[in-house]
């Protein structure tokens, strides 16, 4: 496992892949919240914190993670390589986790260059270090969880087709309804009192919380979840190609 857990690695550093994943959403990071007179701009704000980048970092992710990760079983699909290793000393289980793994490490990867931004923020509030730490790191915490829920979503769909293409489009319109789209079909009043339940499978609606630093067990328990729950039908599928 980690011997294929580093040959992924290097497939994304080892490649233009994986820089321009880390170029892209840095630097939509740094145009949006340091550039652009927007509400996402952190130097126009009323209070110094890092709320409009954990707001917008999600959804610039849930349109490059598809991106790196559409090609971790489909690209092996369509090459054949995935027969060679399903021949090879080790598990289903153990190839899944290391493709997930290697996509949650690039994440992690281009995540951690924004620790800038909460030392910029820090330095440049009145007084100086108002920011709130507790909350900053809870929602950093949230931001990885958010992340890792797409990256599994990823792989999943990249199990289902031999097309990257196909897999981008699925995994990115997955992402997106998770996200955003139960919260947004929930506010339509479609069943009453029992939106809530609609609302309640967004992600956004567990991540809310989070980034108002309120680490409550459940919503870690349903990423978590949510992570387990596509990673298994992952493995469902990759063991379905070897009848």
């Amino acid at each position: 496992m980690r011997a294929l857990y580093f040959r992924e690695i290097k497939s994304f550093l080892g490649s233009i892949i994986g820089y321009i994943f880390i170029f892209i959403f840095l630097v939509a990071s740094w145009i949006f919240h340091w550039v652009i007179s927007y509400e996402t701009n952190l130097l126009e704000g009323n209070q110094a914190d890092l709320i409009p980048f954990f707001n917008l970092s999600p959804l610039i992710l849930l349109i490059l993670i598809p991106a790196i990760t559409m090609r971790s079983i489909a690209e092996e699909r369509r090459t054949g390589t995935i027969e060679l290793l399903f021949t090879r000393p080790i598990s289903d289980l153990k190839i899944l986790l290391a493709k997930y793994l290697a996509g949650l490490t690039l994440m992690l990867i281009a995540i951690l260059p924004t620790i800038t931004f909460f030392i910029s923020i820090y330095y440049l509030g009145d007084p100086v270090g108002i920011i709130d730490e507790g909350a900053t790191l809870t929602s950093y915490f949230g931001l990885i969880l958010v992340g890792a829920s797409f990256v599994a979503i990823g792989i999943f769909t990249s199990s289902l087709t031999s097309s990257q293409i196909v897999s981008f489009i699925i995994s990115m319109f997955l992402c997106w309804i998770f996200y955003d789209g139960f919260m947004l079909i929930g506010s339509y009043n479609l069943l009453g009192e029992y939106d809530y339940i609609i609302q309640y499978v967004s992600f956004s609606y567990h991540f809310d919380g989070i980034r108002k630093g309120l680490l409550v067990i459940s919503d870690v328990v349903y990423f978590l979840s949510v992570i387990v729950l596509f990673l298994v039908a992952a493995l469902t599928v990759i063991k379905t190609l070897k009848k």
